[in-house]
Parts: structure tokens; sequence; C-alpha cells
């Protein structure tokens, strides 16, 4: 067992080792509000008010109640026992501390393996579930060792469970111990075990954990059924020699494969991901509906790889680039003298998607004459080329998209309404950029590793303040502007440097750049890039430079000249920070 893998392709461990960082460390060593400190982790804290989103970094979270978080932790134990209930809880803490060390590395990428352990109990703190004190801990990673001890105080499961079954005769804080088991598993790269020696629920004063390599607790610690230790080890080989953390590919969050995927987990990507996988292998004519942008071409080519027709031709016409007079021959084709200049005959776009897909994008665009010849094809599964005089057979799945309402168009006697019926077999509208907003983070991801490769440019991420953006951005090109915004970024940035606002915003976008965010004591504020209150003005990108210089003076006035104090504050390295201070003039 001692040689298990956690369930990512890189860990932090690795990463220091790689990079010549220490590989020891222990909690005494740490500085006295040694960062992230729990107000720097705050900031990664945002209220998407009227939006109905809650970030904490680029992680959607939600508020619920410890009441109801009880209420179903008790309904579970009646009906499951507590064994049950038990491994339930504890592996959902377990998910919970993964993701939060995927925060930790992506929000603070250039700490060391001790800040980011240091920092999963502040996480922790923050979230609300417990207030955690360090008693210790210590590792050396190049041994594969690990011990920490902790104090739990104010446990919101412990008195759920006192409130609903009375005192305990066991621990019973099970998801907080799951909590930091993913949590210093995923960073540290080796399965570590936490288990509460003491609870407050059993009537202790407060809660003591203790944390270690899961072999040291012995081959038969529940906590590995519960918590799903054992990890597949054929990842090893991809792991070796990396120089960051990187992700798995799209997996489930993304249909098809490559630089085409179409990526999402949002509810409303979901649905029209469950529609596509629902009707792909029969042969109904499907109706892409969505804002331009939104990737209707990828979904119907995602919509042909999943169907019987995948080894043929997937043939893609965009309607509204056809001039009316060519709509025909373009669609059908063409026989050798047809006209002047038809020196040779020619097939149209249904014979070369014969036994295979055929896009038509736009078809509300199509000429009303244009609509009844191919509502003649799509009955009769046959066509004529311009000047034939045979009939041709086409097996030819179609599948249709608009950018506008064609129910609108009918009644407004633009569209055909034979037309639509013999389409609108299978409707399924794409959900606009601005109506899936968990999706904004992913996409992100997934273009920064697109257009670092094609344009052989590195950089670390996006700022705070430009995710931010983006995830308040309107994005009426939907997609498609996400992709020029990250691709315009990649190429603006300094290399191995962050994205920053004004980075993307060059085209004269109007962004909003005040966002809530928490106060020292608790309470959400209106803040800026300029000090003072917002006036709720959509911003320019001009405006966002000036507005950058005065958010760095006003850094610098706050941390009364200290360029250190001043980056910490505004989530930059002093190196970074320096060189924007100077090329404003400021220093």
């Amino acid at each position: 067992m001692a040689d298990l893998d956690p369930p990512l392709l890189v860990t932090l461990a690795e990463v220091t080792r790689a990079a010549g960082g220490l590989s020891k460390g222990a909690f005494s060593e740490l500085a006295s509000g040694a960062s992230p400190t729990l107000a720097e982790l705050s900031e990664a804290l945002r209220f998407a008010l009227g939006d109905g989103r809650i970030w904490l970094n680029d992680q959607r979270m939600v508020l619920m109640q410890s009441q109801v978080l009880g209420r179903l932790r008790q309904e579970i134990i009646d009906a499951f026992g507590i064994e049950v209930a038990k491994g339930i809880f504890m592996r959902v803490g377990y998910m919970q501390g993964v993701r939060d060390a995927e925060l930790i590395e992506k929000r603070f990428p250039n700490k060391d393996l001790t800040h980011a352990l240091a920092a999963g109990p502040r996480v922790h703190t923050l979230e609300g579930f417990v207030k955690v004190e360090t008693k210790q801990f210590e590792f050396d990673s190049e041994k594969g060792r690990y011990f920490g001890e902790f104090y739990w105080r104010d446990s919101s499961e412990a008195a759920e469970h006192l409130a609903h079954h009375g005192l305990a005769s066991e621990p019973v804080c099970w998801m907080q111990t799951g909590y930091p088991s993913g949590y210093t598993s995923t960073l540290f790269g080796r399965p570590v075990i936490f288990r509460e020696i003491e609870c407050s629920a059993m009537g202790a004063e407060r809660c003591y954990v203790v944390g270690q390599n899961a072999e040291e607790w012995g081959e038969d610690a529940p906590e590995r059924a519960y918590l799903g230790l054992e990890w597949p080890r054929r990842q090893r080989t991809q792991r070796r020699g990396a120089a960051q953390p990187v992700r798995q590919s799209d997996g489930p969050d993304a249909i098809g494969a490559g630089v085409d995927a179409v990526v999402g987990l949002s509810a409303s990507f979901l649905r029209a991901r469950l529609m596509v996988e629902k009707v792909a292998d029969t042969e109904a004519t499907v109706l892409l509906v969505g804002e331009s942008g939104v990737g209707k071409e990828l979904f119907s080519q995602q919509l042909h790889r999943l169907s019987r027709r995948a080894t043929g031709p997937c043939v893609a016409l965009n309607c509204a680039a056809i001039p009316e007079t060519l709509v025909e021959s373009e669609l059908f084709g063409v026989e050798k003298g047809a006209f002047t200049g038809a020196t040779a005959s020619r097939p149209g776009y249904f014979e070369r998607a014969s036994g295979g897909t055929l896009f038509l994008d736009e078809i509300a665009s199509l000429a009303y004459a244009a609509q009844g010849k191919l509502l003649r094809a799509l009955q009769e599964r046959t066509i004529e080329r311009v000047g034939g005089s045979r009939t041709v057979p086409v097996d030819v799945r179609v599948i249709a998209a608009s950018n506008v309402d064609l129910a609108e168009e009918v009644r407004a006697g633009r569209f055909r309404q034979d037309l639509y019926y013999r389409l609108c077999v299978f409707p399924i509208a794409i959900p606009p950029l601005r109506e899936r907003r968990d999706d904004i983070p992913l996409l992100v991801d997934h273009f920064l590793r697109r257009f670092s490769e094609q344009h052989r440019r590195q950089v670390v991420g996006l700022t705070r303040r430009a995710m931010d953006a983006l995830l308040a951005y309107a994005f009426p090109g939907n997609i498609r502007e996400l992709q020029n915004l990250i691709e315009r970024g990649v190429i603006f940035a300094d290399p191995g440097g962050w994205i920053d606002t004004p980075h993307l915003f060059t085209a004269g976008e109007s962004v909003m750049p005040f966002q809530p965010s928490l106060t020292p004591d608790g309470r959400l504020t209106l803040s800026g890039f300029a000090g003072g209150a917002p006036s709720g003005e959509m911003r320019t990108a001009d405006d966002l430079s000036s507005a950058a210089v005065d958010l760095y003076r006003s850094a610098l006035e706050r941390s009364d000249g200290n360029v250190s104090a001043a980056a910490r504050a505004l989530g930059l390295s002093r190196a970074k920070l320096e060189y924007r201070l100077r090329k404003h003039g400021l220093i």
C-alpha cells in the first residue's frame, strides 16, 4: 500500500521536487501570518448578486443551513444505518478537500508545499464547517511521510449530531474528517488518512484529529473503503517528469475530444448534451437552436460522431453564404452544360454527404423558393442535379441550425411552415454563455491550454480580477467571443506572467469591474478597481487601464509605500507589481 497514487496526474509534492524546492517541512517553520492568510483566501470568495451564484475562486459554491444538512444526515442514518451514513459523508468531505486543494494550487501556484498544506485548515474554516487550529504537522515528500495533529472547535457536524441523536458513543465529524484526507492526499501525492480521536459530540471540550500515511493505520482501516483510497495505478507513467500541475483531459465534462471539444458542466449544458446523446443513434432530423457563437456546429459534429453514420462524411453548409441564384446548384449539384460556365458535372452537398450527415447552418436565411426545393429533397430522399434528367437517391441525415426563432419566422411569413415541421422533429436549444456561467472557468482552462500550445506562449493563468470580469461579462458573442478573449490574453500577456483584465478587453467591450466582496468583518461590500463607492456604470478597456493605475496607487498608500505588502493585498508577486509600478511611473 506504500506506493498508491492519488487521482491527479501531477501533485504539488512532485512539482516541488522537480523545481528543486524543499521536500521537507513542518508547521512550526512557518512565519506568523504566513500566506495564504484567511484574509487572502476570503478575497477569492465572491457573491454574484442577482445571478444566483457564489464563487470561491473559479468554483461555484452554495449556502446551505447547517440544520438542513443535519436533517439530511439524520434521515440517511435512519434509512441506512450509521456505517453507510459515515461512508457517504466521509466521501463528500473527501471530494470537497480534493477540490479545495486544486483551488489552492491554482490560486497560489508559487506557494511551496508547507504553505499549501497549512492553507487547508484556513479554507475549511472559511467555508464555515468548523474552526480549525493546527497543533502541528510535518512531512518528508522524499520519504513519503506525513503526520499532523489538529484541534476543531465549534464543529457544525458535531452540533447537528447532538441535536438529533444526543451524546455520541464514537466520533461523528465524518464529513469534516474526510475533508483533510482529500486535501492532504491531493497535495502530498500519497494517501493520507485523518481520524478523529476525540469528538465534542462525545462530551470532549473540542475535537482532536490526527492525520498520517494510510499504511500507518493498518490494512484494515475502514477509511480505505469510505474514501476509495484504492486509487488506480495506471496513471503513474504519465506523472513522472512533469513540470507543473495539469488536469486530465476534459473527460465527462466535454463532448468530443481535441481542440473542438464541447466543454461544460452547467445544468443547461448538460440538458443539451443529454438530448444529443438521446437522439444521436437514431435517424431523426435535428434542429439546433441558439444564438450566434454558442457552438451549434460543434454540437452537430458530436451528434455525428455518436451516430451510426460516424464512419461516413459530415458535411457543413452555411446557408447564409450562398447567393440566392446558386442555392439549388450548391445543394443538389450541376450537370455539365446546365448553364454557361458549367464545364463539368459537379455533385452538390446532398450527394457529398451521402451515407453521413449534412449540417445546414443558418437555415432561416434560405430564400423562400429554395426552401420548397429543400423540403422536397427531405421528403423524397432524392434530388435532381441542375440541368439533369435523372433522380439521384441520397442517404443523408440532416441537422439544421438557426440563430433566430423559426416559429416566429413562420408567423412572419418568411419561412415555410411545412419545412419548419419537417426540420423540427427533435429540437435542441443550445444555451447562451450568460446562462451557463458555471462553464466559464472550465472553458477558460480549455482555451488557455489550446492557445498556449498553438501560439507557443506560456502564461500562469488569469488574475482574480480578470476572472471576476469574465464571470460578470454579458458575452454577446458567446463562446466564440470568450475564445477570442482568451486567445488575445495569451498573446498580449507577458510570457510566464498572468493574464489581467487590460489584456482581455481591448476592443471597447463594456465590462463591469465592480464585484461584491467580503470585508474583514465578514460583510458584503461592493469593491472595484479604484477606491471609493462604485457608480455601477459599465467601463471600457481604456477606463480599466486608468482604474488599474488608481488601484496600484491606492494599494501603495494603504501599505505606506511597502511594495511587498501592496503586492500581497493585490494578489500579485512583488516582481510583477514592481514591474507595473515602474511601467506607470509610480516608483
